[in-house]
Parts: structure tokens; sequence; C-alpha cells
């Protein structure tokens, strides 16, 4: 039901124009979170304060000998180490709402602004998991610090919990020619140069590489460390599925026939991956979307793939309170929203810089 109010104003016709008050509010558009889709989120729900830590039980490794007649067998002890995730990402809301305000209000305002932080909240944890998990921090920049204990034996390996070699830039990709009219060579930290092969083409430049070659070369990276075929994932921005889109390719002509984006969910399989598509993907400088010169280092966007099980998290808002504003005449509502992440198998993600060529 709508509110008619007098104005003191006439019309063009002369007549009284009333103001109308409508009682439905506009909703704000709103990013996909897929973060809590590709986790292991299992352990939702045991934890209650900040700096909870839930400890995770590591499948012990157990060594298979060459049994020999006559000869005494060798008993191992089987190693009882645990992952441990802490909760210590904290994120926060509030707000207040005057008591005049909310006598007049036409439409539940204290709510509509509740659901928005809720979202808001999921949103920031969404884009904190992605750059996490690819191991670059939302500038593009590489991640070295490390949460908790890295889950790999040799540091040296790794840019903070990431293993390096999962990191795929231009070098990674051989079919690729120069960097640019010089003929000088890529270097690491150089974004791989994107574009599809155009319904028709049979080939593609040497100066590009196809987004499917890219997507093959992750499930290649993962193939080769024994990753679960089953549960993988693959999260890119729209930059990518524009190109990808692009692609002749019979396999995604039949993909893409379904009802679309659904909660970021783009494509069930695709070289073995569910892909997503995602706006909280880190990116750096001006992002994927910079054409120009191959050799890119300082303008790309960030793809990252996965598998179900190599990273954990766990997230509740153990608070939402009201409560009177001792200075005025009004109510002040409040919430903390409390997560942990850890990757438990770096082999198990794979992540790749680009530039739309």
């Amino acid at each position: 039901m709508a509110i008619a109010l007098a104005s003191s104003k006439t019309g063009f016709d002369g007549n009284f124009s009333p103001i109308i008050y409508s009682k439905q509010a506009q909703i704000a558009l709103r990013k996909a979170a897929v973060a809590t889709a590709i986790t292991n989120n299992s352990y939702f729900g045991e934890i209650a304060n900040q700096g909870d830590v839930v400890r995770i039980q590591k499948e012990p490794d157990v060594t298979v000998n060459t049994l020999e007649r006559k000869t005494a067998i060798s008993v191992q002890d089987l190693d009882d180490s645990q992952f441990q995730l802490t909760i210590d990402q904290a994120n926060y809301f509030a707000f207040k709402m005057d008591d005049i305000e909310d006598q007049f209000a036409n439409v539940d305002f204290v709510s509509l602004a509740a659901d928005r932080a809720a979202y808001k909240m999921a949103d920031a944890m969404d884009a904190d998991l992605l750059s996490y998990m690819s191991g670059y921090d939302s500038s593009g920049a590489l991640i070295t610090t490390v949460s908790g204990t890295a889950q790999h034996p040799t540091a040296n390996n790794l840019n903070g919990e990431f293993l390096k070699a999962n990191q795929l830039d231009a070098t990674d990709m051989g079919q690729l020619g120069s960097a640019d009219s010089a003929s000088t060579a890529y270097a690491t930290g150089d974004s791989i140069p994107l574009a599809a092969r155009l319904p028709g083409a049979t080939t593609l430049s040497t100066d590009v590489v196809s987004p499917l070659t890219v997507i093959a070369r992750m499930a290649r990276v993962m193939d080769v460390a024994n990753v679960d075929s089953r549960g993988r994932w693959l999260v890119v921005d729209p930059v990518f599925m524009e190109i990808l889109k692009d692609e002749d390719s019979r396999l995604l002509n039949s993909d893409y026939g379904g009802s679309g984006l659904q909660n970021g969910l783009a494509v069930n399989s695709l070289h073995g991956f569910r892909v997503y598509v995602s706006n909280n993907l880190p990116a750096a400088g001006t992002g994927a979307g910079t054409s120009g010169s191959l050799a890119q280092s300082t303008n790309y966007g960030v793809i990252l793939g996965g598998q179900e099980d190599a990273v954990a998290s766990a997230e509740q808002i153990s608070k939402v309170e009201n409560y009177r504003d001792p200075d005025s005449f009004a109510d002040i509502v409040r919430g903390m929203h409390l997560y942990g992440r850890k990757i438990l198998r770096p082999e198990a993600l794979v992540s790749a810089i680009y530039n739309a060529a």
C-alpha cells in the first residue's frame, strides 16, 4: 500500500500532484560470492570466538616396503600431525536508526540495512579468500607472508603458502614467440597475452595464447601433482570469460546452451573444471582488459583453479545485537563476522596471470 501526501505545488493540468512514497525499496546490485562453494567448509559452526583454533587431522603417509622371505618387517610410526585453522579474520558493521526516522519510515529500513550489511561482509570474505588462495593480494602483488605454518616441506618453493611453480605466467607457455618486436624473451612476471581462436580460424598467432590452452595447462599442473580430478573448480573474471566465449569450440557451444550464470557458476565442466565467474579476483594496475604491448608485467588479471579439498574455511557471525544510543534517541545495530582460512594442499591450487592481447 502506498501513502499519498498532498503537495503545495500544482501540476501541469492545474491539479494537485501527490507525492507517492513506495513501500518497495530498490535493492542494489550484488556480486556473486563463490569462495564458500570452492572451499572445504565442513568446519562451519565449530567456532565461537575470534582466535579459536580448528585442528584438522592430516592423512598419515604410509610407507610400502618390499617383503622379503625370512626377513623381519619394519613397523612404521604414523605421523599424527594436524593442520591448524585459526579464526583470525574479523569484520563488523554498526549503524543507528533515529526514532523519528523509524516512526515515519515507509519501509523497514533497519531490516534493509542489516541485509545489506550481511551481504557486504560476505563479499569482503569472498574477496579475501580468493586473494589468499591465488597467492596474490588485491592489487596483484605476490603474497609472501604465511598464515600459520606453510603446508609444504620446502619453504624455498613457496610464495607465502602458494607453490611458486603453480603461479603460471607467460614463461610457462612454451608456444609463445617473442615478448615484443625486438625479439625479447618473456620474463618471469609477464602476464600471458590471451586471445580467442575466432570461428573459422584453424590456427592462432604465436604472439598469443588461447584461453582453452591456459585452462588445459592448469589442469596438467594438477594432474602431474596427482590432484584428484573430482571436485576441481576454476574461477575467472568477466574479461577471461568473454574471450573464452569467443572460442570456436563445439564443447563451449554446448556448455553455453544452458540457463546462464547462476551464483557465479558459468560452466559445469570444462577440461574437468566447474567454471565460476567472479569480480572479486585480484588484479594488477588497470587489470586484465589492458591491451597493448604483449609483455604486460604491471597490468593483468588473475585466474585461479583448484580442488575442493585444497583450502579449508570456517565462518560464523558470532554476534548481532542492538542497543539504545545513550547520546540520542536512536537504536544502534551492530554485528561481527568471524572467519578463518587455511591452505591444506598447495599442490592442488594453480593460478595464472593474463592480459587481453
